[in-house]
C-alpha cells in the first residue's frame, strides 16, 4: 500500500466562559479552553480535541507534529506511540498527554473518513447508542440552581442518573444531596467529590449519602491515594460504587487502579488518557478485570469509541462539555431520552468545528 503520511497538523486554543460561575470540590473556574487539532491527508481533514491549556498548541505545532510525520496515517497505534516516546524528558502525564489525545483523535477520525466510513464502523460497533448521565450541580450553584438542573436533566432529557459536586463545603453536603434528592425522584443519584475529603471524612458521608440512594460516590479521596481509595471501597455500603480514573493518562495508571482493588468502576477520558488509543486500551483492561467503565466528560468526543468498546455503562454529559460543543461543533450529539447516538450518515466522528463561531472565542498560547 503507498505510504500515506500526515501533510499538516495544526492546533488552535478556544476559551469560552462559563454560564455562571463553577465550583467543584477543590477548584473554581469561570471559562474553558478547549483546544482543536485538524489533521490532513489524502484530501481529507481530520477534527480531534482535548480540555487543557492554550500552550498545548506549541506542543502540538512542534514535538507532536514530528513524531506524526513520521509513519504512515493508517499506523495510528505506532503513532501515539512514538508521540509518547517523544515527551519522555518534557513529562508524559498531563499537558503531554492531553495534547496526545487531540492529535491521535483527529488521526482516528482521518483514517475513518479516509476510508469513508463513520468511525463506531472502523472500529467496530458494540451498540447504537449510548446512556449519558447529566453532570453538573457544581458546588458554587445554589440549591434552587442545583435542583433545576438536575430535575431537568430527568424530566426533559430523560436520563436515568445525574451526578453533583460535593466538598467544597462539607458540612453542606449532607443538606444539598438531599435537595437533589428531592429534586430528581427515583433517578439514579451520584456524587463527585474530585479528591477533597479525608478518608475518615468521606467514611462519614457515605453514610448520609447512603440514606438518600446515591449509587456512585467518585474520587472521594484523591486518585493519587489508591491504597485510600481501596479501603474506602471495601468500607462503602453494598449499593454504592467507588469511581476514579478520569486523571488517568496511561493504561499504566488504569491498570495501578484495577490492582489495587481501588473502584468498582473505571473512568477513562479520551481528551487526557492519550486519545481515542488510549480510551479502547482502557477499556481492554476493564473486560480483562471485569470492571465496568465509564467515559468521562467530553461527550461528543467519546460517543463512536463508546459504542465500540465492550465495558461502557454510560457517558458523562458534563454541562460545561456538552454545551461548548453544541455551540462550537456541527453534528454534536443531541439527547435523545436520555441517550446519545452516532450519526452514521456522517464520516469519522461526524463533527466540523463551525469557525466563524469559534473565532471569537480563539487565544494565542
Amino acid at each position: 500500500m503507498k505510504r500515506s503520511p500526515v501533510s499538516n497538523l495544526r492546533a488552535q486554543a478556544y476559551t469560552i466562559p462559563t454560564d455562571r460561575p463553577e465550583a467543584d470540590g477543590t477548584i473554581a473556574w469561570r471559562a474553558t479552553t478547549l483546544v482543536v487539532v485538524h489533521a490532513d491527508a489524502l484530501g481529507q481533514t481530520g477534527i480531534g480535541y482535548t480540555y487543557a491549556h492554550a500552550s498545548a498548541t506549541a506542543l502540538i505545532a512542534g514535538v507532536l507534529a514530528d513524531a506524526v510525520r513520521q509513519h504512515d496515517l493508517h499506523d495510528i497505534g505506532r503513532i501515539n506511540l512514538e508521540m509518547q516516546r517523544a515527551v519522555r524528558n518534557l513529562g508524559r502525564p498531563g499537558h503531554a498527554a492531553r495534547a496526545i489525545s487531540a492529535v491521535d483523535a483527529a488521526l482516528w477520525d482521518l483514517k475513518a473518513k479516509v476510508f469513508g466510513v463513520p468511525l463506531v464502523a472502523l472500529l467496530g460497533a458494540q451498540r447504537e447508542s449510548v446512556p449519558v448521565y447529566g453532570s453538573g450541580g457544581f458546588t458554587s450553584y445554589d440549591l434552587d440552581t442545583l435542583a433545576r438542573q438536575l430535575r431537568g436533566w430527568v424530566e426533559q432529557d430523560g436520563c436515568q442518573w445525574v451526578k453533583m459536586k460535593v466538598g467544597s463545603q462539607p458540612g453542606d453536603d449532607p443538606a444539598r444531596v438531599a435537595a437533589a434528592r428531592r429534586a430528581i425522584g427515583d433517578a439514579g443519584l451520584f456524587v463527585d467529590a474530585n479528591g477533597a475529603y479525608a478518608l475518615k471524612q468521606a467514611q462519614r458521608l457515605a453514610a448520609a449519602f447512603d440514606a438518600q440512594g446515591v449509587q456512585w460516590f467518585e474520587e472521594p479521596v484523591s486518585s493519587d491515594d489508591r491504597r485510600g481509595l481501596a479501603a474506602l471501597r471495601a468500607a462503602l455500603p453494598p449499593a454504592m460504587a467507588l469511581a476514579a480514573g478520569e486523571y488517568a493518562c496511561t493504561a499504566d495508571d488504569f491498570r495501578a487502579l484495577l490492582e489495587t482493588h481501588a473502584v468498582d468502576v473505571l473512568q477513562a477520558d479520551a481528551s487526557r488518557c492519550c486519545g481515542i488509543t488510549g480510551f479502547l486500551q482502557a477499556d481492554a483492561l476493564c473486560d480483562a478485570w471485569h470492571i465496568p467503565l465509564s467515559a468521562h466528560c467530553a461527550p461528543a468526543l467519546h460517543l463512536h469509541a463508546a459504542c465500540a468498546a465492550k465495558r461502557v455503562e454510560h457517558i458523562e454529559w458534563f454541562h460545561d462539555h456538552a454545551r461548548i460543543e453544541a455551540m462550537l461543533f456541527d453534528g454534536a450529539p443531541r439527547l435523545q431520552d436520555g441517550r446519545i447516538a452516532p450519526d452514521l450518515a456522517r464520516p469519522g466522528c461526524g463533527l466540523a468545528l463551525r469557525h466563524a463561531d469559534a473565532k471569537r472565542y480563539a487565544v494565542m498560547p
